[in-house]
């Protein structure tokens, strides 16, 4: 007859588990436990994706196919939208970005360098070249009124010396009328910022990427630059931080009051990827751009997998606040966040199918 001892049967024997899975207990207590908070109801389901999950192993970590963008080689279709700089953080906030960038490969593309036009005193916290690395791209960032002020004074040659003290690949134009607009002290643009960034390409052979900055483009004016020889077009697109919303709230109530509609205008990302992939289908070999960075809005991987998975024009997915919530501090938190993101791209290649 069995002891007593025998008849206390192991727990995993009861639940039909053997001992060489010594967290099987745990794991199915736990099962129990949050099988009811699991649910997910019909409305919460991804319509975007059909998920195939007979048709791939588990992909291993580092298993994205590196491809070309902007002339280098990207690990991952991700990149670091500009932020700012000339702040007490900034230092901190570039090189942890950079750090990231050059630990998965990603582009990156600072914030305004006006400051340094005429002056290196906040160089250091533009100068990450040396903690991104020399093979991945590095863009600086100046907006289209101060390109326009600096062909006014004849000063051009400015913007090719910023790039060679930032070791930058090239140059992002920001342009931003309704920033400016709403800006207490913003800049007053004399000229369509077409004009003026068709004047620069005249005068320089420089890598140029156009982006907004939380308004996205609407159909003719991507038309126009996705004729132009640009490397890329960055939607940042209505979504996303909204710098007019953001100058608007900077203004006395009155001004506020006024003008909130029109800060509140613009195109999703979404939206505007319709207008792309319709424009370069009828513009045929006359579309000169080569890539897009699709920014604005984009909250997190499938977001990204989503869209650069729709795009027509080879493209990324791009992210400030994102990013920025994670930079300020100790590297280690940031670094986290970029490895989530990016085993949640190699998840989605390996399972998901963009409808």
């Amino acid at each position: 007859m069995a002891s007593d001892e025998q008849n206390k049967l192991h727990p995993a024997v009861l639940i039909g588990l053997s001992d060489d899975d010594p967290t099987a207990v745990s794991r199915k207590k736990d099962h129990i436990e949050l099988a009811f908070k699991s649910r997910v109801e019909a409305g919460e389901l991804d319509g975007r994706f059909y998920y195939e999950p007979l048709l791939a192993a588990h992909p291993a970590p580092g298993s994205l196919t590196p491809f070309s963008f902007l002339g280098k080689t990207l690990r991952a279709p991700m990149w670091v939208s500009s932020m700012t700089g000339g702040t007490a953080l900034a230092n901190v906030i570039n090189h942890n970005l950079a750090r990231a960038c050059a630990e998965f490969g990603l582009g990156m593309g600072l914030g305004s360098c006006r400051q340094l036009l005429y002056s290196d005193e906040f160089l250091p916290d533009f100068d990450v070249r040396d903690a991104i690395g020399p093979d991945l791209p590095l863009f600086a960032n100046l907006g289209v009124a101060q390109i326009e002020q600096l062909l006014e004074k004849k000063e051009t040659e400015r913007i090719p010396a910023l790039l060679q003290k930032l070791r930058a690949d090239g140059l992002i134009i920001h342009v931003n009328p309704l920033q400016e607009a709403m800006q207490p002290e913003g800049d007053v643009f004399k000229r369509p910022p077409l004009e003026i960034i068709e004047e620069l390409l005249q005068l320089f052979d420089l890598k140029i990427i156009v982006k907004e900055v939380g308004q996205g483009f609407g159909p003719e004016s991507l038309r126009a630059l996705l004729q132009m020889p640009i490397e890329a077009v960055e939607f940042a697109a209505a979504g996303g931080t909204n710098f007019a919303k953001l100058e608007l709230l900077r203004s006395d109530p009155v001004k506020q009051m006024i003008f909130e509609k029109i800060a509140a205008v613009g195109h999703s990302a979404e939206e505007m990827l319709g207008f792309v992939n319709q424009i370069k289908a009828e513009l045929g070999e006359r579309c000169k751009v080569r890539h897009l960075i699709i920014s604005g809005g984009v909250q997190d991987f499938l977001d990204g997998y989503f869209l650069i998975k729709k795009s027509a024009i080879p493209a990324v997915y791009g992210q400030a606040s994102g990013f920025l919530k994670h930079a300020r501090g100790e590297y280690a938190e940031l670094q986290t966040f970029v490895q989530a993101q990016v085993r949640g791209l190699e998840l989605a290649q390996a399972f998901l199918v963009v409808r």
